[in-house]
């Protein structure tokens, strides 16, 4: 059917969250969410692999922006809000599947050919495949 593609976990120190009650919690600080001005949607210089909701919201922002359309335009035909399709396209959400069909379809985009293109890019990040990693 295809390669399999592990989808490692990152540990909770690295995601800047802890776990209450344990040592690691006492020594790891909680990350403060607005201390992060760099955007999701981009690929980061340094740190973990991009995430598959960055690199979708990096495919679909860079699709509408070559079409020349506004997020309340590719929202209204998708039947979400402005702010939702937003959040998708900075990374900040995760899309169900019925979501991400129905902003490609505004978008004239299939699903398939905007996860082909999501994955292609992934695969191009990494420099060594594909790395997925879970939200």
């Amino acid at each position: 059917m295809g390669t399999l593609i592990p989808f490692p976990v990152r540990p909770a120190a690295e995601l800047g969250r802890t776990t209450q009650g344990t040592a690691e919690a006492q020594r790891t600080p909680v990350r403060d969410a607005g201390a992060d001005h760099t955007p999701l949607a981009t690929p980061r210089a340094t740190g973990p692999s991009l995430l598959w909701r960055e690199a979708v919201g990096h495919e679909l922002r860079g699709e509408r922006t070559a079409q020349s359309r506004t997020l309340a335009d590719v929202a209204r035909r998708a039947g979400v809000s402005t702010q939702y399709l937003s959040e998708i396209e900075r990374g900040r959400k995760e899309p169900s599947s019925e979501v991400l069909e129905a902003i490609g379809s505004a978008l004239s985009l299939t699903l398939l050919n905007l996860t082909s293109r999501v994955s292609g890019a992934l695969a191009r990040g990494t420099g060594d495949g594909a790395r997925l990693m879970a939200a």
